[in-house]
């Protein structure tokens, strides 16, 4: 995970959109990064659960969540659509702005989002991806470690991430950003 389509070319979206659909990348600040081979069984299985609850937990509320493949553009100031440079796919994005939302995934910050790590995305979702969701204005940042059965969560204050949070997967934990979302850790599979 994470490296460069090239390291010459600035891509956009509007190149992105032109990419063959069996190719998987996300775009930061311009820079193409593969996303790789589908993640590990484990991976799906945390990152299903944790969609299952929340949808759940969000049936009927304004807020929806989706879950990856799913584009999050993350343009700069006005800039137009195709001229965005940060596309990124996380695995859980909960998104509470309708007008955010369209045929294509999410235009702007979710207001939640989740990472579930994989041995090859771990430093790529603990640094890279943390400075573009603290960029962007993402409320909540939660990086789940299923081996480790821990989460690391980050919350947005005065635009930036204060020291975050770290629980083990144990009992509940509720979203700040989306409180009606909370997490049963003994619904996820332990081995």
């Amino acid at each position: 995970m994470g490296l460069p389509k090239t390291d010459a070319q600035h891509f956009t979206y509007a190149d992105y959109c032109q990419w063959p659909e069996d190719e998987r990348f996300e775009l930061i600040d311009g820079v193409a990064h593969a996303m790789g081979p589908a993640p590990l069984r484990r991976h799906q299985v945390f990152a299903g659960e944790l969609f299952r609850q929340i949808a759940n937990a969000l049936k009927g509320k304004p807020c929806q969540p989706f879950i990856a493949p799913f584009d999050v553009r993350l343009p700069k100031a006005d800039r137009a659509d195709a001229k965005t440079d940060t596309v990124v796919q996380p695995d859980i994005s909960v998104v509470c702005d309708p007008k955010k939302l369209d045929e294509r995934g999410c235009q702007g910050a979710p207001d939640w989002v989740i990472e579930v790590v994989s041995p090859t995305t771990a430093s790529h979702d603990h640094i890279l991806k943390r400075q573009v969701y603290e960029q962007f204005g993402v409320r909540e940042y939660w990086i789940v470690h299923p081996v480790d059965r821990m989460v690391t969560v980050y919350r947005l204050i005065d635009g930036a991430y204060q020291r975050p949070d770290v629980y083990e997967l144990t009992g509940t934990l509720a979203s700040l950003a989306v409180p009606a979302a909370v997490i049963d850790w003994n619904e996820l599979p332990v081995d």
